[in-house]
């Protein structure tokens, strides 16, 4: 784990003519001045003043992004245009963090005033230089392992919230935890869900007046879902609103699911109920309203969760809700009576939308279920619903009473039926974006042949998944049927504009910027920049390992940077099988870069050169001349042959005899009758300058 450089001055590889992109990356890094080394005219204000005023203000400050979708509306657009369609092929790295972490990798970095802000898997949390990549402390909760087994879909989190110099976390295990923004010292925890019950938390909290809003995932696994408001400065509960209805023989915590009980059927509380809050939220300062997504139910076959029927609120919804009190103010449900696993926790965006010739203030959202929904955010209104992918299980919605047009077969009664979307759905958790410039949305789609049969005997148990139907029908998911593609979707003439197609699916989420361009990474390990306008190709670059986050850019001393968190993994790459086999996996990384700008000069390459360490010249110059042509420059090697860095890590001792010895049976030759006894260690004590960086 630590951070990767890609700039000469951490990286001295000796042959200057294979490191001209490197050195030009340095240059156009070090042209910030102080800025790059810590140094500023001016002390930031930090992340100590992020308060309620800068979080409702944070779109006048585009070089920041101060909460998961950058402002409140979640639209994951930044009118940063440094970077733009006409030099978006000029990117470079400028420097990589490794996590040093395996599994998924899902956060969104915030960035405060040149720091960085970021989570691993296991709710791991990293503070770094946001110009250096360099770690300035890092934070674990250390969650006992065996809770991963009831995450449902990999033991990942999806990033922070920053407030008044403080950085709050969702943990894996339930906890809530506030730490010191300065340092990572833990300041306080609260336990938000009863641990005896398998409640886990991957979603990353949102400040909205003081009150930190956390939900939870767990429906497979017998929960009832809610989501809860803190105080941020003493993490006192304030309010937890309940998605469905308990035992009606306890009483309702409120009206609103007095009336949901009238939904359902049977002795449903005593399988849970489901609806967990498990990620999507977004809130409107005007309007003041909350709002945020609920999930499946519990189990996902309503024939045994609700026998009978009915709509089952509030499941697959989308809740407005008061943050003063957490009281539900307007609901939608996108798939009542849902019994495919098809959530409505898909990002949420808020904006303003002329709709008929009138200015609409609107959010939109596309679920699972494959419908794209623009709402009245006022009121709940609905406004339109169109198929964004192939959908099987309905023949449309109804605008005038909201409701889709479902296919009796799709309820999978009579046992396998095939339906488009699938739990995976045309659209999961990676955040789609939207660019006010363009008026699209720009949605991580996927087309996947879904495979539903109920269970030939159910009896929920603790601890396991309980979906009520039979998964073994998910065997018949093979790379023939799974799918992904970067979709432009118009919410206004309710339309695709443009696509790109994928190999596989869960691919990573979005970013729409000012520069009229989207970033996308993806599930094979690219980085991609598309013209936001027409779909066009503009920008690749090799990641390392599958991306699922999304991308964010920022700005400091003048540079624009974009970053982007590569590490393969969640609920596909864990369960797909053969469909998921392509996607790439490698330990996790923080990848930042800004654009190829300064000219490369004969005076920048021999400066450049003539300030490698002493120390460690007269290995480098040895090491490039014998032993680079097959370990690799900077002894960074591609993976064909051992990389020297590691192999020094691993055994210390061993190194010098390897090099003069060999080792014949593995194609390495014997240099000792070549070099000089001076001349090994001299590589030795290079290569070990290049293990420790």
């Amino acid at each position: 784990m630590g951070r990767s450089p890609d700039g000469l001055s951490r990286r001295w590889a000796g042959k200057a003519a294979l490191l001209l992109p490197t050195i030009a990356a340095i240059a156009a890094v070090a042209a910030e001045g102080p800025a790059r080394a810590g140094g500023r005219a001016a002390a930031p204000p930090g992340v100590g003043a992020v308060d309620d005023a800068r979080l409702r203000a944070a779109d006048s400050e585009p070089q920041n992004w101060l909460t998961h979708g950058r402002t409140f509306s979640e639209q994951r657009y930044s009118p940063l245009a440094r970077i733009h369609t006409g030099n978006v092929s000029h990117l470079v790295r400028v420097w990589s963090f490794e996590t040093g972490l395996r599994r998924g990798h899902e956060a969104t970095p915030l960035v405060v005033d040149g720091v960085m802000f970021v989570t691993g898997p296991w709710s791991v949390v990293f503070a770094l230089d946001a110009r250096t990549g360099e770690l300035l402390w890092r934070h674990d909760p250390q969650v006992d392992r065996r809770v991963g087994q009831r995450a449902c879909c990999d033991v990942v989190n999806r990033g922070v919230a920053v407030y008044r110099g403080r950085v709050f976390v969702g943990v894996l295990d339930g906890r809530l935890q506030a730490l010191d923004a300065a340092t990572g010292k833990l300041l306080y925890e609260v336990q938000t869900a009863d641990p005896a019950r398998d409640y886990t938390i991957t979603g990353a909290p949102r400040v909205v007046k003081g009150r930190v809003i956390i939900g939870n995932g767990g429906a497979e696994y017998g929960v009832r879902g809610y989501v809860s408001a803190y105080d941020a400065e003493t993490g006192r509960l304030l309010w937890r609103t309940y998605t469905v209805p308990g035992n009606p023989a306890e009483g309702f915590e409120s009206p609103a699911l007095e009336r949901a009980a009238r939904t359902w059927r049977g002795r449903w509380w005593e399988l849970g109920g489901g609806g967990t809050v498990w990620d999507s939220m977004a809130y409107d300062p005007e309007l003041d309203l909350l709002y945020v997504g609920t999930g499946n139910g519990s189990p996902w076959n309503r024939e045994l969760r609700s026998p009978g029927g009915g709509d089952n609120l509030y499941l697959s919804s989308i809740l407005a809700l008061d943050p003063d009190d957490g009281r539900l103010v307007w609901h939608y449900q996108t798939t009542p009576g849902d019994t495919w696993d098809f959530t409505a926790t898909q990002h949420l965006i808020l904006a303003d939308l002329e709709i008929g010739g009138v200015r609409r203030p609107v959010i939109m959202q596309a679920p699972k279920n494959g419908f794209f929904y623009v709402l009245d955010r006022r009121t709940g209104e609905l406004l339109s619903a169109d198929p964004y992918v192939q959908v099987t299980w309905a023949d449309g919605v109804d605008l005038g009473t909201g409701r889709p047009r479902e296919r009796p077969e799709a309820r999978y009664r009579g046992g396998l039926t095939l339906v488009r979307p699938t739990p995976f759905g045309g659209h999961n958790w990676q955040p789609m974006s939207f660019s006010p410039r363009t008026g699209l949305v720009y949605i991580p789609a996927q087309e996947v042949l879904g495979a539903y049969a109920p269970a030939s005997r159910f009896e929920p148990r603790p601890g396991h998944f309980n979906t009520g139907t039979d998964l073994s029908v998910f065997a018949a998911l093979t790379r023939e049927f799974a799918r992904g593609h970067l979709l432009a979707w118009d919410p206004v003439a309710r339309r695709e504009v443009w696509r790109h197609p994928y190999a596989i699916p869960w691919n990573g989420g979005t970013l729409a910027t000012g520069g009229d361009l989207v970033f996308q990474g993806t599930a094979d390990g690219r980085f991609l920049a598309f013209d936001a306008r027409t779909g066009r190709l503009l920008f690749e670059a090799h990641t390392g390992s599958g991306v699922v986050a999304a991308p964010i850019t920022y700005e400091a001393g003048g540079t624009q940077y974009v970053t982007v968190v590569a590490g393969w993994g969640g609920a596909f790459a864990l369960v797909g099988g053969d469909a998921a086999a392509d996607g790439r996996a490698a330990p996790g990384r923080v990848l930042t870069f800004a654009l190829f700008e300064a000219p490369v000069t004969p005076e920048l390459v021999r400066e450049a050169l003539e300030g490698r360490p002493a120390s460690t010249r007269a290995g480098d110059d040895a090491y490039h001349v014998h032993c680079a042509r097959c370990h690799g420059v900077g002894a960074v090697s591609a993976g064909v042959i051992a990389d020297l860095r590691e192999s020094y890590r691993r055994s210390p001792a061993s190194f010098a005899a390897v090099v003069a010895g060999g080792l014949p049976d593995r194609g390495m030759p014997a240099f000792g009758e070549v070099l000089s006894a001076d001349e090994i260690a001299a590589i030795e004590a290079y290569v070990a300058a290049r293990a420790a960086d």
